[in-house]
């Protein structure tokens, strides 16, 4: 094997994003620019201020007229027109920078929806710099924001993993990478044909642990697959380096084979650089105001004296979070962390870190309510929320994304398996719980009740939020659906907006959710599902603005998802649409101060499928309650709520005079199965 030729070494590195991060470093060096804002601590409140209400899209799944780019679709006026109507005041984009991985001088697609970022420059398969600022300006003309991507624990196969196979200069430091010796290369699997790593299997990791070179396996494997993902380590096969070495390497890769992770204690500290340089990037370059970081609780691994590596609550994901939450509020921006772990985590890793965390705290517990009709295991974890200080106005309360239903209820995994909790009159182990939870989900969710969603690996089901309420209602043909069972499904849907925009912090809605869509059939996506990623089929094309009626996939080739609810053109023409009525209870929101409310009491209550949730509004303007009927019986139940000032209690969205709460703290709520009140007690005040 020959060292490789120059001229290829230069092309890499022309096209890496580390070189470019460190070129942009030298535009801030030395100068007032990141100076002007406080950092050091997260600002959950400044963010929601900036923008409480957001759409996110996926690219891959945006329709658009011929010659039409994703990107001029998604800053198209018409589209900005409806969602300003709306309520909207920012946009998630999702991943829209290139991404994959290079093998010689030829690009390879990107292998998990662009997670796997291999330059800063947009992928031109979703349109280019240009337009990505012009939507950022469409959405600052309509009082909106744009909110971008990082993703600090991993990158796709690009110049800069290969650069880093290649032993070029501080490559190696960016990636969890180690070189294995040849004399030990007998123990590495051959690399087959066509590709340019292997999974390693259990034993081989405790082998090359026991010989010194890596921290083992870790705490758990992220997508495990038997046979195609056992550990979170893959080998190479021999690379000839720029010193004439020829090297087997073996690397970390929380993820798919062509996500390495990157080495957060490295002495070259290049994935700090990179990841930086990345985020100043899309807030200076790109209009971003916000970024998503993405995955951002696997940046430390440390090897045990026994058992699995500390890869997870690792204090340097803390740190490393610190340091990005930092700089991103330096330069004017927000973020917000994608963290799927447990409620210590979420609430560590905020303290200086990301200025907002997704709700995976309430989520599944939220649609666990949904399937069950039974809100119990719902309020203990709005309660176990506020046992660790976490203020639901530092949550995204999001409906259906990009990614599968999770049910993995990390908390209830690791650290707080052997916790005891009461449900359903019983005293549990957290492990315990949480498998009867996910067998609830999974049974009404999946198979043989709901055949259109599909189980994804060990994480939890594809499906969107209609066919999650389809699940729920026990509908088990899409095909058929009624008149009557669609105005329910809206009736439904509403709820769950209800639920998650009626409490503090962000409500985030994606353009599956305004559009109704229900999934694709598997055999639709079914090329795109080899490798067992069945999110695929949750991940149907949609046209917001309606921009191309006719069209039957979107501009990256998903198939147009089967829309309930229509464009937002045709729905905000009608009062008793979806986009309509979202409209209403989102203006209602906004009047009030909803957002930065402060929640105060989660009540027991007697109706199963009964939630309550109370709420002190800003500036002296009273308390809020917000009551939801997850179940299909009527409620008519009596509150105790002690602590507050009696008055007259008004449905803040129908403007009627539904009660009132009395000198002694009763109030009764009335709901019909599914419906969900937003009410304030007039000239009241006080909390608990």
């Amino acid at each position: 094997m020959t060292q490789p030729d120059p001229s290829y070494l230069k092309w890499l590195e022309d096209r890496s994003m580390l070189k470019a991060s460190q070129e942009r470093a030298r535009l801030y060096s030395g100068q007032s620019r990141l100076w002007q804002n406080p950092y050091a601590e997260a600002q959950p409140r400044r963010a929601t201020e900036i923008a409480s209400v957001w759409l996110t899209v996926y690219p891959d799944a945006i329709i658009a007229p011929e010659g039409c780019s994703v990107l001029a679709a998604l800053g198209h006026e018409a589209l900005w027109k409806r969602l300003s109507e709306i309520g909207v005041q920012g946009i998630h984009t999702g991943p829209i920078k290139q991404s994959g991985g290079v093998r010689g001088r030829d690009f390879t697609p990107s292998i998990d929806g662009n997670f796997d970022r291999i330059s800063f420059d947009i992928d031109p398969l979703y349109g280019n710099e240009q337009e990505l600022v012009q939507m950022s300006r469409m959405a600052a003309a309509h009082n909106a924001v744009t909110i971008d991507d990082l993703i600090p624990s991993h990158t796709g196969k690009g110049a800069d993993f290969r650069l880093a196979e290649l032993a070029h200069g501080a490559y190696p430091g960016l990636y969890h990478m180690v070189e294995i010796r040849e004399e030990d290369w007998p123990l590495l699997p051959d690399v087959p044909e066509g590709r340019d790593a292997v999974n390693l299997a259990p034993a081989l990791c405790d082998e090359l642990k026991l010989r010194h070179y890596i921290v083992g396996q870790l705490q758990r494997v992220i997508f495990f697959e038997p046979g195609v993902k056992e550990t979170d380590w893959s080998a190479t096969a021999p690379i000839t380096g720029v010193d004439g070495k020829t090297r087997r390497w073996v690397y970390l890769r929380y993820f798919k084979d062509g996500q390495p992770s990157l080495n957060w204690l490295d002495p070259s500290f290049a994935a700090q650089q990179m990841i930086i340089g990345d985020a100043l990037h899309a807030l200076d370059c790109l209009g971003a105001r916000g970024l998503r970081l993405d995955a951002n609780g696997f940046l430390g691994v440390e090897a045990r004296a026994s058992g699995t590596a500390w890869s997870e609550s690792h204090p340097l994901s803390i740190v490393g979070n610190q340091l990005i939450g930092g700089m991103i509020r330096k330069a004017g921006g927000f973020s917000f962390q994608e963290l799927n772990l447990t409620l210590d985590d979420i609430a560590q890793m905020s303290k200086g870190g990301a200025d907002l965390s997704y709700d995976f705290i309430t989520r599944p517990a939220c649609q666990h309510a949904l399937l069950t009709g039974d809100t119990e295991f719902l309020r203990l974890m709005l309660k176990e929320m506020h046992a660790f200080g976490i203020d639901p106005a530092s949550l995204i309360h999001a409906l259906q994304n990009h990614d599968e239903l999770t049910v993995e209820l990390v908390h209830f995994w690791t650290l707080h398996a052997h916790d005891m909790y009461l449900y359903k009159g019983q005293t549990l182990p957290g492990g315990i719980l949480r498998e009867h939870i996910r067998e609830e989900i999974y049974e009404r969710l999946s198979g043989e009740h709901a055949p259109y969603n599909l189980r994804f690996v060990t994480n939890g089901i594809a499906c969107t939020s209609v066919s999650l309420i389809t699940a729920a209602l026990g509908i088990r043909d899409l095909e058929q659906l009624s008149p009557a069972d669609i105005a329910l499904i809206q009736k439904v849907h509403l709820l769950l907006v209800m639920y998650n925009a009626m409490q503090p912090g962000v409500v985030a809605l994606s353009g599956w959710d305004l559009v109704g869509a229900l999934p694709l059939p598997a055999e639709a996506v079914a090329e795109r599902m080899l490798d067992g990623d069945t999110r695929w089929i949750h991940r149907g094309g949609y046209d917001l603005a309606g921009l191309d009626p006719q069209a039957e996939a979107s501009v990256r080739g998903m198939p147009r998802a089967r829309s309930l609810y229509g464009s937002l053109d045709s729905q905000l023409d009608n009062p008793e649409s979806f986009a309509s009525q979202v409209k209403k209870l989102l203006a209602v929101r906004q009047a009030y101060g909803i957002a930065t409310s402060r929640q105060v009491l989660v009540p027991e209550v007697s109706s199963p499928g009964l939630l309550v949730m109370v709420h002190e509004l800003p500036a002296g303007r009273g308390i809020q309650i917000s009551a939801l009927n997850f179940g299909q019986a009527v409620i008519a139940e009596e509150l105790q709520l002690t602590g507050f000032t009696p008055g007259p209690v008004v449905d803040m969205i129908n403007e009627t005079v539904e009660g009132d709460l009395t000198e002694d703290g009763r109030l009764t709520v009335n709901l019909d199965p599914y419906e969900a009140l937003c009410l304030r007690i007039v000239n009241s005040s006080g909390h608990v």
